[in-house]
């Protein structure tokens, strides 16, 4: 059986790592550099790395902090930000991403998803969705949440599938930074109508929501943010609470 794997998440904005409640209301949560290099000493299974004003900024991800985030890891490291044509992905490759994280860009113009995969490999996609609740429909919104579009949760998830995406990051923005929990429902139902991972975001608060996650919404992975950066959680004592619920870890 595949481990379940657990992946904090550096959202970075000017340089700093930041956290919000439901994309707003950001706040510092330190250096990034080092939080990864925490988080890869404590067991972290990968790394997300998000840029999340490089999308309204319209600029490119900083290559160089890509560079010393990696230095000093040994886990696979997803970078995403500001990722609009198989241009901007040379640097992070050549930087020490593992794999790219596609969101606004993907949305404006899905043919993006196809010719990446096609230049680098499906298993190098992840196509990030952010996505909240309206009129009993998962909608989709772009620019770090700040944008509607007309595309809705599921439907682009299987066409980002089909077009080559090799994981699936869904992030509920009704859930973001609350730590009430992840979207149950709408994962498993993302989880029963794909074939490829699902990454689940938003709403961790104990370590009970990610045996939740796991074992009712069937993800593959749970992202978190703020309950790793604020030492609510210890990446350590979380896998071993999770082993303890006969769910599948890397300890």
């Amino acid at each position: 059986m595949l481990t379940k794997r657990i992946i904090p998440c550096l959202d970075i904005k000017d340089g700093r790592t930041v956290k919000g409640i439901n994309f707003v209301d950001l706040r510092d949560a330190g250096d990034p550099v080092e939080l990864a290099a925490t988080y890869a000493e404590q067991g972290a299974d990968e790394l997300l790395f998000l840029d999340i004003s490089a999308t309204n900024e319209k600029r490119k991800t900083f290559s160089e902090l890509v560079k010393q985030i990696a230095s000093r890891i040994n886990i696979p490291f997803t970078v995403g930000g500001g990722i609009n044509s198989i241009e901007d992905v040379a640097p992070l490759l050549e930087a020490g991403a593992d794999k790219v994280s596609i969101n606004s860009a993907a949305v404006k113009n899905p043919d993006l998803i196809n010719v990446l995969a096609k230049a680098f490999g499906s298993q190098f996609i992840v196509l990030a969705i952010d996505a909240g609740k309206s009129e009993n429909q998962w909608a989709v919104r772009t620019h770090g949440g700040t944008k509607p579009s007309d595309k809705k949760l599921f439907s682009w998830a299987k066409e980002g599938q089909e077009r080559g995406a090799g994981e699936i990051l869904f992030t509920s923005m009704d859930h973001d930074g609350t730590k009430n929990g992840f979207a149950i429902d709408a994962l498993k139902k993302l989880n029963d109508l794909l074939t490829i991972p699902v990454i689940a975001s938003g709403g961790a608060g104990v370590p009970f929501h990610f045996a939740e996650v796991f074992s009712a919404g069937k993800v593959d992975a749970a992202l978190a943010a703020s309950v790793f950066h604020f030492g609510e959680i210890a990446i350590p004592d979380l896998k071993s609470y999770l082993k303890n619920y006969q769910i599948p870890v890397r300890l």
